[in-house]
């Protein structure tokens, strides 16, 4: 373990070689005389930005509001990038800088020179400690199951993250983590040079790869010794509070919710047996993940000792129940309502924990969201709002395909893989009929704008050559596009529109989008010197990682576009 972490850290060094020098005046002057004790770093998985305003009366006094009232919240914060998935938010967050630089272009890729796509965290020189992995037959998560190996490192990740810089700056002793339902939420923000721990819901634990250990410490084993997990068997997620309460009170069944075997679309919704196969799926499928999350976070925090001297430490916990729950119910339902109920106390009770533990006068709290999420078609219906699904299966049966065919052959010979957002071509059989691969791309991209639900389809050969006009949407297609990763046309659908399917399982609400519903985040900085304040001036998530190195005196990520938020600033 020890051997791969001083090489973990060798290699972040070599990365930042030519920037290592001081960190900027910005910084300097900026930084504290006593640095905090824990940067808690906090991603709420599809918290759109306009959620903690909309269920607002649902919230304590502990949790959300605890940070609203002693921290500065942007209200007008949004992701640049197009591909507004789970993986790029998260990096994004992390190193303050574009998919583009980063690399991590979506949850899924197409790997060319493999033959097949490829899941953003795997790493097949990295097996898991002591474990299985993913169990294929009970998965939903398709992403997961497209992975060809169990195996797991932020390796992928080609910048350093702030987690990074913070290991960088305050030296070995500076304890680095993160900790998440989902491997790409934990890896993604504990960087390279930190302990990253998921939940596996075939194991029903929390597991890591041998990037990080060669063995799980003894304290993980007392915390499954204590039946967390397990104490939620043969219960049901349950209403919090009395139907008149919520918005959506007498909307507990719409239609166009998914009704997930044995979980049902009404309350109560029951999570089963402990043996049951999607006894796992579902608990991440309710509050009940962020509540696991948040108790291994709370024990992780005493047995690592983490804020108990004066070398800032790190952790980031990625809660993803808001983002399980906004799929299969969509945001606006009672499940999505109850859930950011239950969400507030969660917040509440790790900051109890935290402020016991350490202190919150000596924490630096940084929330904010990897993307937000769209509105069901139906349901927008209601309101009288156009919107759609897309079935990209029949593609290459549309009549423009047909011109296609006339001018280079067969096409559906041309087109290799579609992976949300990219479309992938043969290059190979492009190259043996003697094409011009540019010439291809941009006729595909024709045909495909022309089809309905698709708003733009730009070829990459224009993207490489800086062929494409400025504007709102291209500008963020252009954050997303890396060379090496990215697909031959890159597709933007309407607003309003989304593909509802994923191998039979039909979703209420499919994020990935450059419109705003999936761009807007709130962004909160609480802790020591910070006047609290409601910023409405737009601002940026790639701003979030330079802000946390100005306030703590580090360098930036070593891709970091984004500038320091000057009123989370002491």
């Amino acid at each position: 373990m020890h051997l791969i972490r001083s090489k973990t850290v060798r290699q972040c060094l070599l990365w930042l070689a030519p920037c290592i020098s001081t960190a900027s005046p910005l910084a300097a002057q900026q930084a504290h005389a006593e640095p905090p004790r824990l940067v808690l770093q906090i991603t709420v998985d599809q918290l759109r930005g306009d959620l903690i305003d909309r269920y607002g009366r649902h919230l304590g006094d502990d949790g959300f509001r605890r940070l609203l009232d002693s921290g500065v919240h942007f209200v007008d914060a949004h992701h640049r990038h197009a591909n507004t998935e789970t993986i790029v938010g998260h990096t994004t967050l992390a190193t303050g800088t574009d998919p583009a630089i980063h690399g991590m272009v979506a949850n899924l890729w197409f790997d060319r020179i493999g033959g097949m796509q490829f899941y953003n965290v795997q790493d097949p020189e990295f097996p898991l400690v002591g474990a299985e992995g993913v169990d294929a037959d009970a998965e939903i998560d398709p992403t997961q199951r497209a992975a060809t190996t169990d195996g797991r490192s932020p390796r992928n990740i080609l910048t350093s993250t702030i987690s990074d810089e913070i290991a960088l700056h305050f030296g070995p002793e500076a304890k680095i983590f993160g900790v998440s339902v989902k491997d790409r939420g934990a890896i993604s923000m504990a960087g390279h040079a930190g302990t990253a721990y998921w939940f596996s819901k075939s194991e029903g634990r929390f597991v890591t790869s041998t990037f990080y250990r060669d063995a799980y410490p003894d304290w993980i084993a007392e915390w499954e010794a204590k039946g967390v997990v397990a104490s939620y068997a043969d219960t049901a997620w349950e209403l919090t509070a009395a139907p008149d309460a919520y918005m959506f009170g007498d909307r507990d069944d719409q239609p166009w919710e998914t009704d997930f075997p044995g979980f049902g679309r009404t309350f109560p919704h029951a999570w089963g047996t402990a043996d049951d196969r999607f006894f796992t799926t579902r608990l991440t499928l309710s509050p009940a993940g962020d509540e696991i999350t948040a108790d291994f976070a709370k024990a992780l925090i005493d047995a690592e000792g983490l804020g108990r001297d004066d070398i800032p430490d790190y952790l980031a916990v990625s809660l993803s129940s808001t983002d399980y729950v906004g799929h299969v119910f969509g945001p606006s339902s009672l499940e999505a309502e109850d859930n950011f109920l239950r969400l507030d106390r969660t917040l509440a009770d790790l900051l109890a924990h935290v402020d016991a533990r350490v202190g919150l006068d000596r924490t630096l709290i940084v929330l904010s969201s990897d993307h937000g999420a769209p509105e069901h078609p139906d349901y927008l219906a209601t309101l009288g709002i156009e919107a759609g699904t897309f079935d990209f299966e029949r593609v290459d049966t549309e009549p423009g395909f047909v011109r296609l065919t006339a001018e280079f052959g067969e096409s559906r010979d041309l087109i290799l893989n579609f992976s949300n957002p990219y479309l992938y071509l043969n290059t190979d059989e492009i190259a043996a009929r003697g094409l011009d691969r540019g010439e291809v791309e941009r006729a595909v991209a024709e045909e495909l704008e022309r089809l309905p639900g698709i708003a733009h389809a730009i070829a990459s050969s224009d993207l490489r050559a800086g062929a494409v006009p400025r504007g709102k949407i291209q500008d963020a297609v252009l954050a997303n596009f890396h060379p090496d990763r990215s697909g031959d046309v890159y597709i933007v659908f309407e607003p309003h529109w989304f593909i509802a399917d994923f191998d039979g399982l039909h979703v209420a609400s499919a994020h990935g989008s450059p419109w705003t519903y999936d761009t807007h985040v709130p962004i909160i900085f609480a802790g020591p010197g910070i006047a609290p304040g409601r910023i409405a001036r737009r601002v940026e998530t790639v701003d979030v990682a330079p802000t946390i190195a100005a306030y703590l005196g580090t360098k930036p990520p070593s891709g970091a576009l984004g500038r320091p938020l000057v009123e989370a600033l002491p």
